[in-house]
């Protein structure tokens, strides 16, 4: 047996996964509360304890962890044009596995500086400009940053005629300052990956030491990435396969957590239809969004918000008073699980409703445009209509005793023609919550978290 620990320091909850890499199979699973406050060993050593009352005791030869405690990888954008560097830089930094706590467009104000210093981020992410184009606005927002009382990392990746310029402003107070390339060189293509390539190394070597994590680095072979980055790395897996081992092709995938809903796609995304033209920028076939307003416990609110009381009321069977006075309820007892019935219905309801939100978020949209020609159509963001694979995670998905019902609203209305969201998807339950997991093992052993994919998510 070559038995691997896997280890997911979650906000809340410290999850262990133990897998045999030579049958291909998971030994078991458990969790505990994440104890960054005090300890982060005593989490999990509780979890460890609880996966071995299930397993027995076991020898691992490796263990791997990822993390999104104590806030996980906090980060702010700043670019130029709102819907062009500055969106660049924001699904940069989102794909990179961070949490966005500000995006910034055109030529930061003393009030910004003042926000950002609020905002405590652990990276910062500058871009702005073409390669050849406008310099002014990333070197006046460079001396700009340069003000901030905090000294978080900058990653510069703009204008590669100003980097050389900005990184001497910014580095000259000591500040940890890193160039890469330009994440819009040309308008309207991206290059995002070397960006997030050092977004993840300054996560390793920096935010990981600063959020006590290193406590635990007596028992874990080293803390790879940050649990979202891990989640899309084995969405990647799932949907491209291997050399060895076919994918299952482009997906989609959703994350329904109690504060934040994550929305996965791999997929290109290019118009179906010829007489479509893209607007905007054409997003990358690797795509993250997070939607901090909607979630089970602490975001509640932002579901009735979102929907409508109505649209809960009607969903779950139950009277608008009723489902104000119970999502109130659940907004302070936020570790509640639901026992009764009533409870049961609303938790459905809210789950289908926060999906259905989160995923026409990510989603490109069509709109009809008249021209000369005829009537012509105009996409912006990604078309999603023709994916066929749906993965649903997040507890509220994994205990609910209908998961594919409640996932399936994911999945375009008849009526909504302006959405792109997958029309016919089957969809795919990770009851063990595994898939932060097989990231992690990808790194090493990439066919095996494959193949225990294919075989787990039913």
């Amino acid at each position: 047996m070559n038995a691997i620990l896997l280890i997911d320091f979650g906000s809340t909850y410290t999850k262990v996964t133990a897998v045999d890499t030579e049958s291909e199979e998971i030994l078991g699973t458990a969790s505990s509360y994440t104890t960054v406050e005090t300890d982060i060993n005593n989490g999990l050593n509780d979890a460890l304890k609880k996966l071995f009352e299930k397993t027995g005791e076991i020898e691992f030869k490796e263990r791997l962890a990822c993390s999104s405690a104590a806030g996980g990888l906090k980060m702010v954008t700043s670019g130029f044009v709102k819907n062009l560097t500055a969106e660049a830089s924001r699904l940069a930094s989102l794909g990179a596995g961070a949490k966005v706590v500000g995006v910034y467009s055109y030529e930061l104000t003393e009030d910004d500086i003042v926000e950002i210093d609020e905002k405590r981020p652990d990276i910062i992410l500058l871009t702005g400009g073409t390669d050849g184009g406008n310099t002014e606005c990333i070197i006046k927002n460079a001396q700009m940053l340069s003000t901030l009382k905090s000294d978080c990392p900058v990653v510069i990746a703009g204008n590669r005629a100003a980097a050389k310029k900005c990184a001497e402003i910014l580095s000259k107070d000591g500040r940890e300052v890193h160039v890469e390339k330009n994440v819009m060189p040309v308008f309207s293509e991206l290059c995002i990956e070397p960006a997030q390539s050092a977004i993840r190394d300054i996560f390793l070597k920096r935010i990981v030491k600063a959020r006590g994590l290193s406590e635990a680095s007596e028992l874990i072979s080293g803390i790879i990435m940050p649990t979202p980055s891990a989640v899309q790395q084995a969405m990647v897996l799932l949907a491209d396969g291997t050399e060895n081992e076919s994918g299952i092709g482009e997906l989609v995938a959703v994350d329904l957590g109690g504060a934040t809903t994550d929305v996965y796609s791999v997929a290109e995304g290019f118009p179906q239809n010829p007489s479509t033209v893209l607007k905007g920028l054409h997003e990358p076939r690797v795509k993250r969004t997070v939607e901090g307003d909607i979630g089970m416990r602490y975001s509640i609110h932002g579901i009735a918000e979102a929907a409508g009381l109505h649209e809960i009321s009607l969903l779950a069977g139950l009277s608008e008073e009723k489902c104000s006075e119970m999502i109130d309820y659940l907004s302070e007892h936020t570790d509640e699980v639901p026992t009764t019935d009533e409870f049961k219905r609303l938790d459905r309801a809210l789950a289908s409703l926060a999906i259905e939100t989160a995923v026409k978020r990510h989603s490109g949209t069509l709109e009809q445009v008249y021209t000369p020609m005829g009537l012509a159509y105009a996409q912006e963001g990604k078309d999603l209509s023709a994916v066929t694979n749906l993965v649903a995670t997040g507890g509220a998905l994994i205990h609910s005793d209908c998961p594919k019902e409640v996932a399936a609203f994911a999945q375009a209305k008849a009526n909504d023609l302006a959405s792109l969201r997958p029309k016919q998807a089957r969809v795919l339950v990770d009851k063990k919550y595994i898939l932060a997991a097989m990231g992690l093992l990808s790194e090493h052993y990439s066919d095996v978290a494959l193949r225990i994919m294919k075989k787990e998510l039913v």
